[in-house]
């Protein structure tokens, strides 16, 4: 295992630590002045390249406290509202608070040149009102400030203004009533860590830029006051290559050539947050229709923009109708017609995020809607439900947008939960409801119930720690929490009162609160106590079946409630409204609402009556806790779960029983061979598609090595059998086939995917680019004979764009300890790698296989958790620790991690909270394992 300065060492060569904002404070300054240097120390903020001083001093800073705990313990210093203790890293919460009263009508008109280079160059003038005297501050991070203009006169000193964070205007120049700052500057176009990003297609070397500023890169862009709260107009110039084309928020409304350049012109925005501005440049192709966004409304035009190489590909007309429909319906529930003068969709290449929702320009993953194999059932739900959620954020974040980032939740889980109404109303027959629980409820239980969660409302401080506010909680709990809220008021008061807060905040901002308050007037209903509950006390509740039958009847039902984390969530209950489910094989069943309002609720309603085959205390989904089941329950579902028709109840079924393997109640083996008894007979693909990931689980981290090979023995006919079945939908065989790929560890095995690379088809599916990767990546994971001959041809057969990053991937599952320690340093080190394939390759570096050779890599990507706040986006904090850690199931990786944590006590809390929710599934594992390791079949 590497030391934390060796750990260090051997990956930083590369990365400009200085520079990535890390030795920022006075003690380190210090240390870099005072310490020999085999090369002259330079301060200039060069992102992403460490010069050598910059590395010792690093290694100087590493030890018992390390870098991480001198960052949060930075960020933990309370500073006074005085302008100058407001002009530190990031947008301060004070800072944002002292703007909003001081300012007011902000306008960006903005002007950037743009073209395949490293560089745009730009000036903008910046109008607001000043409501008194004082300083005004800019946000600003780019290359250069090079000149400025205050109110028409010159501002010779605005370079020296600039302290490569913020621009100060002084309050001598500031005048009550309308002001002007013009300013001239420089901002980095780059692959990765840079406001524009630039990437090349390798199908025709066209080059392709578009920008991407949430949460805080909009000050990256340019200087503005990067805060959500002062929304401003926008009226934007962008000059390019004279064959490009351009898109922003804006509508295009003018172009002027000159010579090889032409610029565009757009018109100005309605009111924006920074962190919504954008803009597209290059060769694009486009797709135009006339599209109603109401039922009344004046038609807009919408359109899909692509790369040229992929024209032929993009369902253009599909897309287009998918994000119409969405339009309509959204303006039609809301009772608000889209705000904006046209949509146009943007696939983007490369783009780290499933969508970005900019008003009038959507950026799309580009890979997740061009398929280049015939997509599942699931995903052509999951393109959809993506784009009804960017959609969704045209009203929820938009057109109302939340006041500072610490109600993220605001926008995020209103557009997942209305992209659910959406779907379930366009699409009777997909069942919605039970997508919705699948992709949401598991992962939102899954971070909520660990150590590290947070609560929905998550205070933030500062907004370069914004990136942390993102992750499960936000998108996958709170749309949970808004169906509980939805089934407690009643579908009438909610839309009524979602539709008066969005009139009321129209083109503003607003709270939690003050939606809540909208909600409750509307229901007649005092939600100020479930507010409390469900927006600010973190953790989740669990709720246990007790059930008492005598002469087959039932004698007494009581669901228990407690907190996943009491020391975490304190005491009391979460109020809860749940329906009761009494199922009997014979008879109708019987669903019963309930609220839960203490830790014991007796369902008296259900005394006297017949003993139920089993009870289920969440029909439909509706509250939002984790259910675990009665052992009288838990014995007819292991057994009988399958004749239970109802997909979304059985969907839930097969959730309850594994909440119970995750709490170490239930042996994994006994799941494990519920799923191998049951999987035949399943035909609901989306069902089908979560056991078979759960099996994969089970035998991958749950099992010790002899339950393991028993079970694989058994799985992979199984899941063959399946793959080869014609009378099975294409996503159920598709999802078992990638199961068999995944697991592939015996020779026989492996050779038997080395020769399906020889084919067209495997089991009757045609074989295709994406799963001939993953057959590639299995080889290589696995060091099978013909690996490398195998990547090597299988990149010269692919050489598109995404070929060269399914070869990237690949090539990180190579378990060799140069390969992984190479590949470790460049992630760091090589300015032109797109982010998105570092995101890509995580999994496959650390395969949960090659435990002996990324153990060691512990501790190092620990260390480096504050440059990856800083300099990478959001998500990437959580894949980067979700990859890492879960790729471990080993005690000795959670002593690692916990001596770690205890070595840095004044670590940000953000980024240790964010360290404990990925901590957990490691720690259960260990516990699993620990309690059944021995006896699998142990109830």
């Amino acid at each position: 295992m590497l030391t934390q300065n060796r750990a260090l060492s051997s990956f930083a060569a590369g990365t400009d630590w200085y520079a990535a904002g890390l030795l920022d404070s006075d003690g380190a300054r210090d240390q870099l002045r005072g310490m020999p240097s085999p090369a002259p120390c330079s301060t200039r903020r060069v992102r992403r390249r460490i010069t050598p001083c910059a590395l010792l001093a690093l290694t100087a800073l590493l030890g018992p406290t390390g870098l991480a705990a001198q960052a949060g313990a930075r960020a933990a210093t309370p500073t006074a509202p005085r302008t100058a203790a407001l002009t530190g890293p990031g947008v301060s919460a004070d800072l944002a608070r002292r703007r909003a009263a001081q300012l007011s009508d902000v306008a960006y008109d903005l002007a950037l040149t743009v073209s395949a280079g490293d560089t745009a160059t730009g000036r903008v003038t910046v109008s607001f009102t000043a409501r008194g005297p004082g300083d005004v501050v800019l946000d600003f991070r780019g290359l250069s400030v090079t000149e400025g203009r205050i109110n028409g006169a010159p501002w010779a000193e605005a370079p020296a203004a600039w302290n490569r964070m913020h621009v100060v205007v002084p309050a001598a120049r500031v005048r009550v009533g309308r002001n002007q700052v013009e300013l001239a500057f420089r901002t980095p176009v780059a692959q990765a860590g840079a406001s524009i990003i630039r990437t090349r297609d390798a199908a025709d070397g066209r080059v392709y830029l578009y920008t991407l500023l949430v949460p805080s890169d909009a000050n990256l862009l340019f200087p503005c006051f990067d805060q959500p709260d002062l929304k401003a107009r926008v009226r934007l110039a962008l000059t390019t290559p004279s064959d490009w084309r351009a898109l922003a928020n804006g509508a295009l409304v003018g172009a002027d050539t000159a010579g090889a350049a032409v610029t565009h012109r757009f018109a100005e925005t309605q009111r924006l947050s920074t962190y919504l501005i954008a803009f597209a440049a290059g060769p694009w192709a486009t797709t135009t229709r006339s599209v109603a966004t109401t039922t009344a409304a004046p038609p807009v035009p919408v359109s899909l923009w692509m790369r040229q190489s992929r024209r032929a590909e993009a369902e253009s007309d599909t897309l287009i109708a998918m994000n119409a429909r969405a339009l309509r319906w959204l303006g039609d529930w809301f009772g608000i017609p889209y705000a904006f003068d046209k949509y146009d969709a943007l696939l983007a290449p490369a783009f780290p995020f499933g969508g970005m929702e900019h008003p009038g320009a959507v950026f799309y993953n580009e890979e997740s809607f061009i398929y280049r194999e015939r997509p599942t059932a699931s995903q052509l739900l999951g393109r959809q439900a993506t784009t009804f959620h960017e959609v969704a954020h045209q009203w929820f974040g938009d057109f109302v947008t939340m006041r500072w980032f610490d109600d993220l939740w605001l926008k995020e889980g209103f557009a997942t939960y209305m992209a659910a109404r959406m779907q379930a109303d366009l699409e009777p027959t997909s069942n919605a409801w039970k997508t919705f629980y699948l992709r949401n409820k598991p992962v939102a239980y899954a971070t909520d119930a660990t150590a590290g969660t947070t609560p929905i409302w998550q205070q933030l401080g500062n907004l370069d720690q914004a990136k942390s506010n993102y992750g499960p909680i936000v998108y996958n709990k709170a749309p949970g929490v808004l169906k509980q809220l939805e089934y407690l008021v009643g579908a009438p008061a909610f839309q009524r009162g979602v539709r008066a807060f969005l009139q009321q905040h129209a083109y503003g901002n607003g709270t939690w609160r003050e939606l809540l308050a909208s909600v409750g007037q509307a229901a007649h209903r005092d939600l100020t106590a479930w507010g409390r509950a469900w927006m600010l006390r973190p953790g989740m509740p669990l709720v246990e079946q007790q059930l008492v039958v005598r002469g087959g009847v039932v004698q007494r039902l009581a669901l228990v409630q407690r907190a996943a984390q009491p020391a975490l969530s304190g005491p009391g209950a979460w109020p809860l409204k749940v329906q009761l489910l009494l199922y009997y094989t014979d008879r109708p069943a019987v669903r019963l609402p309930v609220e839960l309002r203490g830790e014991t609720t007796v369902v008296t309603a259900a005394a006297g009556r017949p003993a139920p085959a089993f009870v289920f205390a969440n029909d439909a989904d509706y509250g939002y806790a984790l259910v675990l089941p009665d052992s009288g329950s838990v014995r007819w579902l292991e057994q009988q779960i399958g004749t239970v028709r109802d997909d979304f109840l059985r969907a839930m079924l097969w959730g309850a029983l594994w909440d119970l393997v995750r709490e170490a109640r239930l042996s994994p083996t006994r799941y494990a061979e519920m799923v191998l008894r049951e999987l035949p007979q399943e035909r609901d693909e989306q069902i089908a598609g979560t056991l078979v990931g759960r099996l994969s689980t089970v035998i991958g981290r749950y099992s010790a090595d002899a339950t393991r090979e028993a079970l694989l023995a058994r799985a992979e006919p199984l899941l063959l059998r399946g793959a080869e079945d014609s009378t099975r939908s294409y996503g159920q065989r598709k999802s078992q086939l990638d199961a068999v790929i995944g697991l592939a560890r015996t020779p026989a095995s492996l050779g038997q995917l080395d020769a399906w690379l020889g084919r067209d088809s495997i089991a009757g599916l045609p074989l295709r680019a994406p799963t001939r990767w993953s057959i590639v990546t299995r080889l290589v994971a696995r060091d099978a004979p013909t690996a490398a001959a195998r990547l090597a041809a299988e990149a010269r057969r692919d050489s598109t764009s995404e070929g060269q990053r399914q070869a990237f991937v690949a090539d990180a599952a190579r378990p060799d300890a140069a390969n992984k320690q190479a590949l470790f340093t460049r992630w760091f080190a090589d300015a032109t790698l797109n982010e998105e394939w570092v995101t890509s390759s995580l999994r496959s570096f650390h395969d949960p296989d090659q435990r002996a050779l990324t153990t060691r890599y512990l501790t190092a990507a620990l260390d480096t958790l504050p440059w990856i706040q800083q300099n990478r986006r959001i998500f990437f904090l959580g894949s980067w620790l979700g990859a890492t850690i879960g790729g471990q199931s080993e005690a000795e990786a959670l002593q690692i991690i916990d001596r770690w944590l205890a070595a840095h006590p004044t670590l940000g809390a953000d980024l240790r909270q964010k360290i404990l929710q990925s901590r957990d599934e490691l720690e259960r594992t260990v516990r699993i394992r620990r309690r059944f390791g021995d006896d699998p079949y142990r109830p």
